[in-house]
Order: C-alpha cells, then sequence, then structure tokens
C-alpha cells in the first residue's frame, strides 16, 4: 500500500502470538495480526466478529457526516463580531467602500493577506466570496481570449489538458470537467506533485495547459510543496508556452499546530526561472471567517494581473468593497489574521487528534488501513484496502454515517485501486468524530475481511 512517510500515523506493530486485543475506546477487539496472516478458520471468525459489530452499528440509528470540510458553528462564532462592521465607511485612502469602482479590492485588505501571503499588493486582487469562482474566470477567460503569454485562445486548440495530482479537490476536476478539460494524473507525494512525472508530461505535450496544485496542506493528504519541488516545476520546460499553475493556497494559514509551515513563494521562484506568468495564486478566508461571506484573492505577475482585471471589469464594475473594510477593520492587520487562526486551531486541532486516536487503535497492525497525519489542513486522507473504499463507503452510508465518496479524490471519480477516502473532521464536535470513526473503522475492518475471505475462496477452489 503506499506510504505518506512522514505524514504517515499507522506505527510498525509488532507481532503477537494471540490474535484480539482489547479496545479502550468502545469499539470491538481488534486483532493484533495482520490480516492476511490469518488461517482461514482465524478470518472466518475476525469477520463474525466484523459482521456482529457492524449490526450493532447499524441498530444504533446514526445520523454522522464527515463529507465536506466545513467550519464548525464554534469557528464562525469566532468572526461573528464582524457583522456589527464596518464602523463608518470609508477606506484608508478616503475611498468610499460603498461606491462603485475599485477593481483591484480595497488596498488595506490586500496589503493584510500580502504580507501572509508573501505576494506584493500590487500583484493581488481581493474580489467576491469564492476562490472558486476566480479559477473558473481565469480558466474561461484563457478559454475565449488566451492566457496573457498565449499564442492563441485555448478553445482554439485541438485540445486541453490539465495536470491533476492525485488524491486532490474534487472541486477542481468538476471545473475542469465541465468545460470539456481532460484530466491527466500525477501522484501526489509528502512534498508535492511528483514533479519528475510533470515534467514528462509537459516537455512534449503542447496540449498541457496547465496543472492545480493546493501547496499548503494539500486536500485531503495535507501534503505540502517543498521549495525545491516548487522550484522544479517553475523552471521546468513545457511544450505549451503558457503553462500555468493554478496555486490553489486555501490552507495556507490553517494549521493544526504552533510549528507553522511556510508556503513556498512560487511568484519569485517563477519569476526567477524566467517564467513570471505562470502561477496564477488563488487563496480566501473562507475558512477564516464566514465560509459564504468571505473574501477571495488572487494573485500573480503584474501583466497577470492586468490581463485579469482586463477581462473581469467586461461584466464587473467592482467587489464588494463593504465586505473588505469589515474584514480589515475586524483583523487590523497580519498579526491579527494569525491570532485568529490561532483559535481556529484550538477548536479543530482535538478533532485531528481523535480521529487519529480512534484509527491508531482500532486499524494499527492489521495491514488493511494506512493514513495521513496532517499539520494542518482540513482533511485526513484514508487508504483501505484495495478493492474496499467503495464497500466500506457504502457500509458506512448504511449505517448513518455519511462519507465522501470513494473517488472523488480522483478525476471522473475513478480511484484505479478503489483504496481512497476522504475524512472531514472539522463541523461535528469531538464526541461525534469519536463515534463516527468507531463506525468507520467498523465499517473497514468488515470490508477489508469480505475481500480477503472472497480471494481465499478462490484460491481453494
Amino acid at each position: 500500500m503506499r506510504h505518506h512517510r512522514q505524514l504517515l500515523a499507522v506505527t510498525d506493530c509488532h507481532w503477537q502470538p494471540s490474535i484480539r486485543s482489547t479496545s479502550t475506546s468502545g469499539g470491538p477487539a481488534v486483532p493484533t495480526r495482520a490480516l492476511t496472516d490469518l488461517s482461514s478458520d482465524e478470518l472466518a471468525a475476525f469477520r463474525a466478529d466484523a459482521q456482529t459489530a457492524y449490526d450493532d452499528l447499524r441498530a444504533k440509528g446514526l445520523s454522522l457526516d464527515l463529507t465536506r470540510g466545513k467550519p464548525s458553528a464554534a469557528q464562525l462564532d469566532l468572526a461573528e463580531a464582524m457583522l456589527q462592521l464596518p464602523d463608518g465607511h470609508l477606506a484608508a485612502d478616503g475611498t468610499d467602500a460603498r461606491n462603485y469602482g475599485g477593481l483591484a479590492g480595497l488596498p488595506e485588505l490586500r496589503a493584510i493577506f500580502g504580507e501572509l501571503l508573501g505576494v506584493d499588493t500590487k500583484q493581488m486582487v481581493a474580489g467576491g466570496t469564492s476562490s472558486l469562482v476566480m479559477m473558473r474566470e481565469v480558466l474561461n477567460f484563457a478559454l475565449l481570449y488566451g492566457a496573457v503569454d498565449s499564442e492563441r485562445p485555448w478553445i482554439r486548440e485541438r485540445s486541453i489538458k490539465f495536470i491533476c495530482p492525485v488524491p486532490g479537490y474534487d472541486r477542481h476536476f468538476t471545473l475542469l470537467e465541465s468545460l470539456g478539460i481532460e484530466m491527466i494524473t500525477v501522484p501526489m507525494h509528502d512534498d508535492g506533485p511528483d514533479a519528475a512525472a510533470v515534467a514528462a508530461l509537459v516537455a512534449d505535450d503542447p496540449a498541457i495547459k496547465g496543472m492545480w496544485i493546493v501547496p499548503t496542506y494539500a486536500n485531503p493528504s495535507g501534503s505540502v510543496c517543498s521549495q525545491e519541488v516548487a522550484a522544479h516545476l517553475s523552471a521546468m520546460p513545457t511544450a505549451a508556452p503558457d503553462f500555468k499553475i493554478f496555486w490553489d493556497n486555501a490552507y495556507a494559514l490553517h494549521h493544526l499546530t504552533a510549528a507553522e509551515t511556510k508556503s513556498a513563494d512560487i511568484l519569485s521562484l517563477a519569476a526567477a526561472s524566467g517564467h513570471p506568468h505562470r502561477p496564477v495564486m488563488f487563496a480566501s478566508t473562507s475558512k477564516i471567517t464566514f465560509a459564504g461571506a468571505g473574501v477571495a484573492f488572487l494573485a500573480g505577475s503584474v501583466e497577470n494581473i492586468a490581463w485579469y482585471l482586463k477581462h473581469l471589469g467586461e461584466g464587473c464594475i467592482g467587489p464588494d468593497k463593504v465586505n473588505h473594510l469589515r474584514h480589515a477593520q475586524f483583523f487590523g492587520d497580519a498579526d491579527g489574521v494569525r491570532a485568529h487562526m490561532a483559535k481556529h486551531r484550538e477548536i479543530i486541532a482535538p478533532k485531528f487528534a481523535e480521529l487519529d486516536r480512534v484509527l491508531t487503535e482500532q486499524l494499527s497492525g492489521l495491514g488493511i488501513a494506512e493514513w495521513t497525519k496532517p499539520l494542518g489542513g482540513y482533511f485526513v486522507s484514508l487508504d483501505v484496502m484495495d478493492g474496499t473504499a467503495a464497500r466500506v463507503v457504502e457500509l458506512a452510508k448504511q449505517a448513518g454515517i455519511a462519507l465522501t465518496g470513494a473517488g472523488s479524490s480522483f478525476p471522473y471519480h475513478r480511484d484505479p485501486n478503489d483504496r481512497n477516502i476522504r475524512l472531514a473532521p472539522t463541523l461535528p464536535p469531538v464526541a461525534e468524530v469519536t463515534e463516527a470513526m468507531l463506525g468507520v473503522t467498523v465499517c473497514v475492518r468488515l470490508a477489508a475481511a469480505e475481500k480477503l475471505a472472497a480471494e481465499k475462496a478462490v484460491a481453494a477452489g
């Protein structure tokens, strides 16, 4: 199975002569040997126990949800005072935030988040509430008009392809699929996308126009793109002169520990390598203030910003600067954002710790699951036994536990190994995380036992 090196939460387990150990978290007893090492009789006994545990789980009538990375009500409450803002309507430069204009967004808000993201204010736009909308706009503008360094509009190309590191963000894939853009997968490692694989793909295929990266605490793996990988991607030769890196830095500030990871400086790396227009950065406050009423940001070269604003201005007079002013007054400065994010960490870090504790207690040593232990972000990536992810999700659904659909972390919902499940523990309270994960581990064990039993039956003839 795939390993996550530093991110892997499963520890090596010494073999024990007994088959069972006692659970301390309310779940069923768990074997201390890999299921593949069990005899047919032992596996049959394990499967029977797993089925009993599952029947008991269904009888509880649960209704739990780990599907989406949503902030909890307690997190949203952290920004409740922002609803009383802004105090007045004048920006720092005297601009009336209530009026038209200011297509690039409020300067003082751009200054705050420019410092946090390592971007010059002149290279940043503060827009509406959704960074995903900004991503769609950039794609649509490139399709219709070509990028700033394009020879022609992308829509005039014979085909358009994008590289998608996997596992990845399902909404990225949905966006590309809706526009008819072909998706090519590469592995996502602990230090970012497989740079060698990306370089080999883009070197000779001019149809490959771009790639996605969630560089910091990636969705769902929690991977962090290293400075070395970012430099490689910035400098690599590409057959398409207008190749783009969509740098979706959604979780740049969403740390789960006091050791805050710093994102690679993609804009400076690209400029230094002679490809200043290659990266387009996206970010937002959706998981900082209010998920439905935050502010999205776009950053890039000065030329990329001018290109974006030119086409944006054809259908937009300006963003919601009152909301921008509200955010700027609420935070005050970059340190205000950092202090605010520390409060988020206090709320959600225990949920990740509890998820990991239950997985470790219930699945370690069985050889049927691996998972990440991220240092930030909103997700845990769970790899179950090959060929069982869809079964695990279905079993969980029947038991009243909603999980993200199997395959969602892959383009076209096709996980070639049927192994990956994205877990999102931020929304429910800790007690519900415990109950949900105990249920999930029951489903993982039952699905694995079913598969191994079927394989043994086939082998026995």
